[in-house]
């Protein structure tokens, strides 16, 4: 039977027939973790009690909470280092990058799979990889050697001809991928490149394609791996770790879209959804405050060498601020090797670390009503850390055409394209990645680290109000947002509890425990965005008992699941009919005839589920954590 790429792979690390739909089990060979969720999913292997990790090659990055206003992302660190060296993962320490740039540089391997706590692992797809986000709580199990339970999905074949012209990159295909499907058009899906058209990608601008790709809501993206991809690896001094991964002639693909490269042009996400896209010849002329390059999707040499070349002998506006962050220490080397950092600094821009910054709220928040360029993937609502900001995500040519100009610019407007050159070879320097030896270690905890708290199993039966009745599209920012304020606090799940639903309201963690918790009813899409999974650990501390939601993103959804919270479907009337307020009764007895009265007004509502029966076992058992360790006695 002839197979597609993604089918090649998944095919190989699971038992049985590859049948679209069924649940199997995946091996896991590889996985990532970062400091923003790294420290959650090692309290949760070290509960495992496993002494080394059992995948190839786990690796944890310091990456996300850089600033040290204190000691507790510092205290993180040292935590993370010391669990990394005494249960076997290699650590990249902070300022060596962004954990996908460097796993995409160092780490990745075609043909493999991995898992990563970071909704945007899905970058590794640039180089033949499964690369799946998920929880913490998942990687730390697929750490500790249990298998990733994943429901099989279809393949959206993304066919590619032709080739960008200048001043159109990757990430404009990634947008237009938006502009045709949304936010929600890939959910359970994973997009597979091909087409003669990827030849005249490399695999960076492979990787953009395939990080932002989470922004569709797909399970994960991936290319084939091809002559490129040797190249690349050859590049990295790492061609023994290539191998060939494609397509057969024949495989066939459940949906398709097509884009033609030749015909695209500059595209912009505008405030506040990655998919509401446009031309950015549409929108030209909007006075801009501040751009931002960089970030996990846009950080790649290839990508800096363009922002510096067409800002070479350029200055920025006085009233705009411009922001340099190198996805690496590679990237950053080749361009002080290349003078090209020296443009950027005489341009105006303010160097960075490489590091998530700007894009995880890490500093760098605009001014009140300020118009943002950003290469970043997420323009959500307040996540750049100010509520009045208007985000727009940009390619890196619009983003420095319009740091000159001051305004939003069609970089096809600067004339003639600049000259980029591209290294032979990438200097390798591994000093910041510290690989576990059999010394002994011990691990070093920090005051703001706090146990893991414990969840009793869940109830047969559930009674509690709605606390919040909420609308489309909830990202994991809005029911717990990140940034220099709350996520130095994600050691510690009493304290970052309290900003559980800020947005929403103020103090709403003291209106949940006043009640003994409660319940969420919510929209379509609930929980994109983030694979952070304090947004599920967080509510549940607080009590929440069930989420009523017309559909989930398959991150959150798995999250709820891992900590006992039963995520639940809500028939549209019945949405519409229920109030924040109202007292329900769910009957949970059940879960092929599931009963649920609102008390309030004597109604039924009509509730249903896309859990598996191992699903509803690990529910019942209060959570993926307590389920395992049962298994393991």
């Amino acid at each position: 039977m002839s197979k597609t790429v993604a089918e090649k792979i998944l095919s190989k690390y699971i038992e049985g027939d590859y049948v679209k739909g069924a649940e199997a089990e995946l091996l896991i060979t590889h996985t990532l973790i970062q400091d923003s969720t790294g420290t959650m999913a090692d309290l949760q292997f070290e509960a495992m009690g496993v002494p080394k990790v059992k995948t190839e090659l786990s690796v944890s990055f310091a990456d996300h909470n850089m600033l040290q206003g204190d000691y507790k992302n510092m205290d993180d660190h040292k935590y993370l280092q010391s669990v990394a060296a005494k249960h076997g993962l290699v650590f990249s320490r902070p300022g060596n990058g962004i954990c996908h740039q460097v796993f995409l540089e160092r780490f990745s391997k075609p043909g493999k799979t991995m898992l990563g706590s970071d909704s945007h692992s899905t970058s590794a797809g640039g180089a033949g990889m499964i690369a799946i986000g998920a929880g913490g709580l998942d990687v730390a199990a697929a750490m500790a050697g249990e298998k990733y339970m994943l429901i099989l999905p279809e393949i959206i074949g993304v066919k590619l001809t032709g080739k960008l012209q200048t001043y159109v990159s990757a990430k404009d295909v990634i947008l237009e991928v938006l502009r045709q499907i949304g936010v929600k058009g890939a959910v359970g899906k994973i997009l597979e490149y091909h087409g003669p058209g990827i030849k005249n990608l490399s695999v960076p601008e492979r990787g953009t394609i395939t990080n932002m790709g989470t922004e569709t809501g797909a399970t994960t993206s991936i290319f084939p791996s091809d002559e490129e991809t040797r190249k690349f690896f050859a590049q990295q001094d790492r061609e023994g770790d290539w191998i060939e991964v494609k397509a057969d002639p024949d495989a066939m693909y459940d949906e398709l879209l097509s884009i033609n490269l030749d015909e695209l042009e500059p595209l912009i996400a505008l405030p506040h959804s990655p998919g509401n896209v446009k031309k950015v010849s549409e929108v030209e002329g909007i006075k801009v405050d501040q751009v931002c390059v960089g970030s996990c999707t846009n950080s790649s040499l290839k990508d800096l060498k363009t922002v510096s070349q067409i800002m070479k002998g350029t200055h920025v506006p006085d009233q705009l601020s411009l922001t340099i962050s190198p996805g690496s220490r590679q990237v950053l080397l080749h361009l002080i090797e290349s003078s090209e950092l020296a443009y950027l600094v005489s341009s105006g821009a303010r160097i960075l670390e490489c590091a998530c910054g700007p894009c995880i709220g890490m500093g760098q928040a605009p001014n009140t009503d300020a118009v943002s360029l950003r290469t970043f993937n997420r323009n959500f609502l307040a996540r750049s850390g100010t509520r009045s900001a208007q985000v727009y995500l940009v390619s890196p040519e619009t983003a420095a055409a319009s740091a000159i100009s001051g305004v939003i610019t069609d970089p096809r407007t600067l004339g003639e394209f600049p000259v980029i050159e591209m290294p032979e070879k990438f200097i390798i320097d591994n000093s910041m990645i510290i690989v576990p030896t059999d010394e002994p270690v011990e691990v070093v905890r920090g005051p703001n680290i706090k146990p893991l708290p414990d969840f009793n199993p869940l109830p047969a039966t559930i009674e509690d109000e709605v606390l919040l009745k909420l609308g489309n599209d909830i990202t994991t920012d809005y029911i717990l947002a990140g940034g220099a304020r709350i996520l130095p606090l994600r050691s510690n799940v009493p304290e970052i509890s309290k900003y559980v639903f800020e947005d929403h309201e103020l103090d709403f963690w003291k209106r949940a425990q006043a009640k003994g918790g409660g319940i969420i009813v919510a929209g379509e899409n609930y929980g994109q965005g983030s694979s952070r999974e304090h947004a599920a650990l967080a509510p549940k501390y607080l009590g929440i008992s069930a989420v009523l939601a017309l559909s989930y993103a398959r991150i959150h959804q798995a999250n709820l699941l891992n900590f006992g919270i039963a995520p639940l479907i809500i028939d549209a009337g019945d949405y519409e009919k229920v109030n924040e307020g109202d007292n329900l009764e769910i009957d949970l007895t059940d879960f092929n005839n599931l009963k649920v009265v609102n008390k309030t007004d004597g109604t039924s509502l009509r509730i249903t589920h896309t859990l598996t029966d191992l699903d509803i076992i690990i529910l019942k058992e209060g959570g993926r954590l307590p389920y395992i360790n049962a298994k393991r006695k």
